[in-house]
């Protein structure tokens, strides 16, 4: 599904102005390793070197907790989110928070 929602960091978007500030939007999720995806992580770590089963995992928790602050921000009628930010903690062992945040906004494009 492709989403034309403007993302930043920042506290502005070049080229754009903000008309309105909607507030918090956030999207969270949160995920667990599975035994089968622990033994074989740990394993890798015995060598050493880039773990691609976390990666990926972590890289799958970002992305779903952004799709849903993106959509957050799309039903409160926002086109742009400012200041977005991630955070995630462990909730428990083997069981990790990944959060997504940021100001929702409207932008108009400056002529």
């Amino acid at each position: 599904m492709k989403n034309n929602t403007l993302i930043t960091t920042s506290t502005f978007l070049d080229g754009y102005k903000v008309t309105r500030q909607l507030g918090l939007v956030r999207g969270i999720t949160v995920r667990s390793r599975s035994i089968i995806g622990n033994m074989a992580g740990g394993f890798m770590t015995i060598f050493g070197g880039k773990s691609a089963i976390y990666t990926e995992l972590c890289e799958n928790a970002r992305e779903e907790a952004l799709q849903l602050m993106i959509n957050h921000a799309s039903e409160l009628g926002a086109n742009a989110i400012i200041s977005m930010r991630y955070d995630a903690n462990e909730v428990m062992n083997g069981l990790t928070e990944v959060l997504a945040y940021g100001t929702a906004v409207v932008v108009e494009k400056i002529n």
